[in-house]
């Protein structure tokens, strides 16, 4: 199987820094918020934006680790934050890959159960392959591909991020 680059990490970082101007310019009106990565690539994802949203903006960005079973994801999921750390505040759960929906949609759900003053959700691909009625408010990239390609988003410690086709 070949790899087909789809994002590379001049454009990665890119729709990083586009992400965050738009987080910012959705909750410039609070003082804090929490950017909640889905385990493992979005728990990355969620760093680099909270990163880039501590370089242009004032708002406290708490992150939180989200862990959701793939396999099994209306199991109970787990949060590195307690429900009282992220009640009544902007969160946006960040995810790598968005394709069928069922993890987002999953995740979403748990976090229905406190009050939020608002919910946004974030993916580096959106793959429009989708089982479940969820979207993503804020996308790198929206990418029509066939249920037998398989995108996969790599995040390299050195720098060396890219996205792939397979």
């Amino acid at each position: 199987m070949s790899k087909n680059i789809i994002l590379t990490n001049q454009e990665i970082e890119h729709k990083i820094k586009r992400i965050a101007y738009q987080i910012y310019e959705t909750f410039v009106d609070e003082e804090e918020i929490v950017i909640a990565g889905i385990a493992s690539n979005g728990c990355i994802f969620a760093q680099k934006i909270a990163s880039a949203l501590s370089t242009i903006s004032t708002l406290k960005v708490s992150l939180c680790d989200v862990k959701v079973d793939k396999q099994n994801p209306h199991l109970p999921i787990q949060t590195s934050l307690i429900k009282e750390e992220y009640s009544n505040k902007g969160l946006v759960l960040v995810d790598d890959v968005l394709n069928s929906g069922t993890t987002l949609i999953y995740a979403v759900r748990h976090f229905l159960d406190v009050p939020l003053k608002k919910f946004k959700t974030a993916v580096l691909v959106d793959r429009n392959h989708k089982k479940y009625p969820v979207k993503a408010d804020f996308k790198g990239i929206s990418l029509s591909t066939s249920l037998l390609e398989h995108v996969q988003v790599v995040f390299d410690e050195n720098g060396g991020d890219y996205a792939f086709l397979s």
